[in-house]
């Protein structure tokens, strides 16, 4: 059976070190790193995402901020919360909680954060840095920096002529984690929806990401012997064993064949999702460094 990549752990081993790094700032004459948290109506699922996310900035000695706007806020009024948390010296990282109320452009309000505090790396400048390797400046999405650390714990840093497959091409996840990839010298096949003969071609992959959004449909014969396998996909689905109205979380990933395969692999919930908001925290720090004059940490 495959090893299992503890996405919990490495979670909090990464905020231990941000803690440290806080305090180690702090002594150089650093500001405290702050973040800035901004939600948009009343949907259960990001109140419950955001209150973890304060909660683990303040865990983090972070100075925490949030703005809890009612749904009916107006584009203007938005981007004036923005503007303002843009020019505050006291706040590294402005972190919008998407979606957003369907009369709000989300793209625009995400280009609208200066991109030094853009800690969810959704802004084209940090876009284009990550594409051009520009990896000391940039602020790469949370999912895939968190999915790369996880990788780098089994594999080392040095990924030189693995064969990596990355099921999905999102902004969010598939593009960044197809370029750190690249950046980490690995040879690099995104694939999708219009791939020809998906199985044969995850079949060859060193390095298996799955972020498709579509339950176990990475099957355990698509899977290399040996294989390194990243489930970055988190679905609901229904759990008759457990009774009428059941239901249990499962990734893009089968991961009861698949581990019979892989040398080392992720479950889910448990694997990449606590990595998310631990490489959140990794951000707001490596931006207040970057303010301070200093050399970002790494992790």
């Amino acid at each position: 059976m495959a090893e299992l990549i503890d996405g919990k752990s490495v979670a909090e081993d990464v905020v231990r070190r941000v803690k440290a790094l806080t305090a180690e700032l702090a002594e150089k004459g650093g500001r405290q790193p702050g973040l800035a948290v901004v939600i948009v109506g009343e949907d259960p699922a990001s109140q419950v995402y955001v209150a973890s996310k304060s909660r683990t900035a303040k865990e983090c000695g972070f100075h925490s901020v949030q703005h809890t706007l009612p749904a009916e806020t107006s584009e203007p009024d938005l981007l004036k919360i923005i503007g303002q948390l843009n020019a505050d010296p006291a706040i590294n990282g402005i972190l919008v909680q998407l979606p957003l109320p369907g009369h709000i452009d989300s793209g625009k309000i995400i280009q609208t954060i200066a991109p030094e505090k853009d800690v969810d790396g959704f802004h084209f400048i940090n876009v284009g840095k990550l594409g051009t390797g520009e990896l000391e400046t940039a602020f790469v999405p949370c999912t895939p920096a968190g999915s790369m650390l996880l990788i780098e714990r089994v594999r080392g840093k040095d990924l030189s002529g693995l064969n990596a497959v990355v099921v999905g091409r999102s902004n969010i996840v598939g593009k960044p984690m197809a370029n750190l990839l690249l950046a980490a010298n690995c040879t690099v096949t995104i694939a999708h929806s219009r791939t020809r003969d998906l199985p044969a071609l995850a079949r060859t992959a060193d390095i298996l990401v799955a972020a498709v959004g579509r339950s176990e449909m990475v099957r355990g014969d698509w899977v290399k012997p040996g294989a390194t396998v990243i489930d970055v996909g988190i679905n609901r689905v229904v759990a008759s064993e457990k009774g009428e109205g059941k239901t249990r979380l499962v990734g893009d990933v089968a991961f009861a064949e698949a581990a019979k395969a892989a040398g080392a692999i992720t479950p889910v919930p448990g694997g990449v999702g606590p990595m998310t908001i631990a490489m959140l925290m990794a951000n707001t720090l490596a931006s207040a460094y970057l303010a301070a004059g200093l050399k970002r940490p790494s992790f």
